[in-house]
């Protein structure tokens, strides 16, 4: 793994393009993109969720990323972060994993790009919410606020999408 590894997590609520453009953003930076690992945990589910699953897919999320990091180029892109397990453990048993807690703050990222809202729903057997996308936008702004992270608001469709999110990320690395 490089030492300066700069860590750009793509956040954001259900359907809102994190893993297409953490695909693109690896393709145009040749780098690695770390994906969520809860998507394919959450696959094989055969009943709901439950609080262990949770703890599971936090675990599993930072052994993902540990092994993809030593494959990256300068920058690792990663489709979400482990704050998705807080929020959906706070959402779904009003409260999240102690583990979690304890580890969010000593695992930052340098720059946080939240994707907006404004795509439209995406059908998906793994989606849950598509009539609280606006509660769970403030959400991600207020976690992300706690963590005093550096975060930016990721809009537009297609390739101004990207092109959003290629110019924060270069306006970022002129300071690096």
């Amino acid at each position: 793994m490089e030492l300066n590894l700069i860590k750009i997590a793509i956040v954001g609520p259900e359907s809102t393009g994190k893993s297409t453009i953490s695909e693109q953003l690896a393709d145009h930076y040749q780098t690695v993109w770390v994906p969520e690992y809860a998507r394919s945990y959450c696959e094989k589910l055969t009943a709901p969720c439950t609080w262990q699953d949770e703890i599971n897919m936090f675990r599993g999320q930072l052994e993902l990323e540990q092994q993809m990091a030593i494959n990256a180029r300068r920058i690792l892109i990663c489709d979400t972060t482990f704050i998705t397990v807080k929020i959906w453990s706070d959402h779904m048993f009003g409260s999240a994993p102690q583990e979690v807690l304890d580890k969010l703050p000593h695992h930052p990222y340098d720059l946080y790009l939240l994707m907006n809202i404004d795509l439209p729903w995406q059908e998906d057997p793994l989606r849950d919410f598509p009539d609280k996308r606006e509660h769970f936008m403030e959400v991600w702004h207020t976690e992300l606020k706690a963590l005093n992270a550096n975060y930016f608001l990721i809009s537009g469709s297609d390739n101004d999408r990207l092109q959003n999110a290629i110019q924060c990320i270069d306006s970022f690395m002129i300071d690096k």
